[in-house]
């Protein structure tokens, strides 16, 4: 389990959560550094039959350098 918790977090990946704030009916987005706390708070988020949570892992973009 540690094995593929080290894949996970390769350098600059971080995890993106977007979930609906069903007190306010917004789509928001929050970060998060470590992807079990992106579980975490998205499991949080998902509070009744109305409630969504979304988590993408996002990886740094590669910078191209000028011809």
């Amino acid at each position: 389990m540690e094995k593929q918790s080290a894949r996970q977090q390769s350098a600059g990946q971080h995890w993106e959560v977007t979930y609906l704030d069903t007190e306010c009916g917004r789509v928001r987005t929050e970060g998060f550094d470590d992807s079990t706390e992106a579980e975490r708070f998205a499991s949080r988020q998902v509070r009744d039959e109305h409630g969504w949570a979304m988590i993408d892992a996002v990886r740094p973009r590669q910078n191209r350098a000028a011809a």
